[in-house]
């Protein structure tokens, strides 16, 4: 079974029983050759996700992940490992916004938010990269906010953030710094803009670039490209309905990404936008 299966390609995608997740499998399923998971907390809300495309034809499985539960991250991550040999495509779409008008104090707002879309994110990349197959893909879903987020920050801020030089553990740390400075209400003073979401999604793409550059220096020859991406303004729970995108336009950017063709070398480390890279 192992000598069969570790033949098959896979391809991941978090929080893929809704939204945009949802439509990147979607199109995945349409066109990688290979098996398809849908991932989600709720393992009901993805059975229905794999039964509604099922109903469309098409053939997803269904794998139960919460990235904000590290056990749940390294079970899948096992399951992945021992089924298929590790992964040839790995979408982290999972992520969480607060609405403008929720009442939840902007402190807890901080943490809530890049604790998903920062922190369990990058547990996902830090058990799931080393088992990226040669050729394989990474595409993280950030967020133009992010890049528009870099811009509002001290400029001591955005060197840090765009240096080539900036660490993993540096970025965290800086992460870590600025939700401690919301509960004292000195984020602002100390550099940051007013928006979690924002620092969150510049945080990822940032970590986006710190791990394509440790790729291309500890894996040269394995070509896995990873990279950070938006999928546009889409009409979703998290961004409303009156964004002008449809998941299934939201999705054409990750899925393009992580169908890069092999032998492809970019873009590799880069902030992707309707296909193109955007300077940062």
């Amino acid at each position: 079974m192992f000598l069969f299966t570790a033949m098959t390609k896979v391809a991941v995608v978090t929080g893929s029983n809704k939204g945009i997740g949802l439509a990147i499998v979607r199109a995945l399923c349409k066109q990688f050759e290979g098996d398809v998971y849908v991932t989600a907390r709720d393992k009901g809300r993805g059975e229905d996700a794999v039964k509604a495309l099922t109903s469309e034809g098409l053939k997803p499985k269904f794998h139960q992940l919460d990235i904000n539960d590290l056990s749940s991250i390294t079970t899948a991550a096992a399951f992945f490992k021992d089924t298929y040999g590790g992964v040839d495509v790995l979408v982290n779409n999972a992520g969480i916004a607060f609405k403008m008008a929720d009442p939840a104090p902007f402190p807890v707002q901080a943490e809530v938010t890049l604790q998903t879309n920062f922190f369990a994110t990058r547990d996902m990349l830090t058990h799931f990269v080393p088992l990226m197959k040669p050729g394989g893909r990474v595409v993280n879903v950030s967020s133009f906010v992010g890049s528009r987020t870099l811009n509002q920050c001290s400029k001591e801020l955005q060197a840090r953030f765009r240096s080539e030089d900036i660490t993993e553990d540096e970025l965290v740390e800086l992460m870590k710094r600025f939700v401690e400075k919301t509960k004292s209400d000195q984020h602002k003073e100390d550099g940051w803009p007013q928006t979690a979401y924002g620092v969150s999604k510049t945080g990822l793409t940032v970590l986006s670039m710190i791990l394509a550059r440790r790729l291309s220096k500890e894996r040269p020859q394995d070509n896995i490209l990873l990279n950070a991406c938006c999928p546009g303004w889409v009409r979703t729970d998290m961004a409303g309905d009156k964004a002008p995108k449809s998941p299934d336009e939201g999705a054409i950017t990750p899925v393009y990404l992580a169908l890069l063709p092999p032998g492809a070398t970019e873009p590799h480390g880069r902030f992707v936008s309707d296909k193109e890279v955007q300077s940062w």
